[in-house]
């Protein structure tokens, strides 16, 4: 995905140096705004306290800040300028905001009956929404349907934006689809007539690889190739899963396993790569390499022809941690409770500001809050560790109407008062995932989803296939 945003998102007009505070989220109702009404914490948290304060945050940017038309995730929000592409809705991060929803059902921080209204309202948009061979555009306007351009040529479907949708989807579809209450039946098929509509196959060119975009008006010419190992596994899989258009196991092999050559020797910091990172020379990429593609997708014990996706994902971490431990740039503020680097809102040194993929070969001295956050999974003491920090050390700081800031520097003392739904809408589903495995259960256990895996010669002994 930030091989897009890195050049598309508006670039910030100035550095901010604002704080904002947040009301205590553990007595949130989620049909009030809190915008306006900002307290102190009064104690230090403890780890549930602040575990639920977290995932309740990340679910308000869904729940209060949602576009008010569709009910879709907008692509930002900011504090400091809240109409700011007001009607703007992100297909992938819509994605993460429907598991966040589920994790908002299953906690009791909403009631069920009413996000099933509003996810029947958000899914009734999408069957009327413009699509592409079934996919869906990056940007939609919330309002009316239509694609928002997100480039020149970047006018159509977009496959991978797409797949994080249908993985929401196929989770809000194995929720319900059990359901005797009508309304939820009915949600439940919604969903499932939604992503059995997307032609995967399309996307091949007649090739054997998936790529990201087609439009009606430039064709392929983007041509930009789906290859691992970044954020579009998901891609594949769901592709191989789909009924309809189903991919074969050679667009799998050729395209994200480019015939064996993700796999790596490498290390860094004694621990294996396992997987070349493309684009990383090295060593690793952005956090959300490891996020994205794995709400619904369980990596633990998860292995293809070639590689162990438990040990991708979770060296993936670890090598991250020790990068920002070791800090070779010298930073300010880098240390064992303050790390993490993926792509977010940033800041330079010569104090322009905009958007970028932070990583080891780009640190720019910028922590992004939802990588070590969403990391929980696989590195649970080092990610309470940053929490602990966010909320009981730097709470007026860092925390603010829907959680954790989207990203901040110790550096530059400096802090955005803005979010991204691709950003927080990791964060309460990996919590989830690392307290019962929720949603790796509900994706892992669907039929099709398994038999896509099987297709694709993938074995999970957790998943019994």
């Amino acid at each position: 995905m930030f091989k897009k945003d890195f050049f598309k998102i508006t670039v910030l007009s100035s550095v901010l140096f604002l704080s904002y505070n947040c009301s205590n989220s553990s007595d949130w109702d989620p049909n009030d705004t809190l915008v306006n009404n900002p307290q102190e914490p009064a104690t230090v948290y403890t780890d549930d306290q602040i575990i639920e304060m977290t995932q309740k945050g990340a679910l308000k940017y869904f729940w209060d800040f949602a576009q008010t038309n569709s009910k879709l995730a907008r692509e930002r929000y900011h504090t400091d300028d809240p109409n700011n592409d007001a009607n703007t809705v992100t297909t992938g991060g819509s994605g993460f905001g429907l598991m966040t929803i589920l994790v908002g059902i299953k906690n009791g921080y909403v009631s069920q009956a009413d996000a099933v209204s509003r996810l029947t309202t958000a899914l009734d948009f999408l069957k009327t929404a413009n699509r592409f061979h079934g996919a869906w555009p990056h940007w939609i306007n919330g309002n009316s349907g239509n694609v928002i351009p997100f480039g020149e040529k970047d006018n159509g479907g977009d496959l991978v934006e797409t797949a994080f949708l249908a993985q929401g989807l196929i989770c809000v579809r194995e929720y319900f689809k059990n359901s005797t209450n009508s309304a939820e039946l009915a949600l439940a098929q919604k969903a499932d007539e939604l992503w059995k509509g997307i032609e995967w196959n399309w996307y091949t060119k007649g090739e054997n690889a998936l790529y990201w975009h087609w439009s009606p008006n430039y064709d392929f010419q983007i041509n930009m190739k789906l290859q691992g190992f970044d954020e579009t596994l998901i891609t594949y899989v769901l592709a191989a899963a789909s009924p309809n258009y189903s991919i074969n196991k050679s667009v799998y092999q050729n395209g994200w396993a480019r015939n064996g050559a993700i796999k790596t020797s490498g290390s860094q910091f004694g621990i294996p790569l396992i997987v070349n990172h493309n684009g990383a020379s090295g060593t690793v990429g952005p956090m959300f390499w490891s996020h994205y593609s794995f709400l619904g997708l369980d990596p633990r014990g998860l292995t293809d022809d070639y590689v162990n996706y438990g040990d991708a994902t979770s060296n993936h971490a670890k090598i991250m941690y020790q990068y920002c431990l070791a800090n070779p740039k010298g930073y300010q503020g880098y240390n064992a409770k303050s790390w993490g680097l993926t792509a977010s809102y940033s800041r330079n040194a010569d104090g322009t500001t905009g958007y970028s993929a932070h990583q080891p070969n780009n640190d720019l001295g910028i922590i992004s809050p939802t990588a070590a956050i969403s990391d929980m999974p696989y590195t649970p003491t080092e990610s309470m560790n940053f929490l602990r920090f966010l909320y009981n050390e730097n709470y007026s700081k860092y925390i603010g109407v829907a959680g954790p800031y989207d990203a901040y520097s110790v550096q530059y003392n400096w802090v955005t008062p803005r979010y991204l739904a691709i950003d927080q809408g990791t964060i309460a589903p990996m919590i989830e995932n690392h307290k019962n495995q929720f949603l790796w259960n509900l994706f892992m256990n669907a039929p099709d989803v398994r038999q896509g895996l099987i297709k694709l010669g993938f074995h999970s002994s957790f998943h019994g296939f």
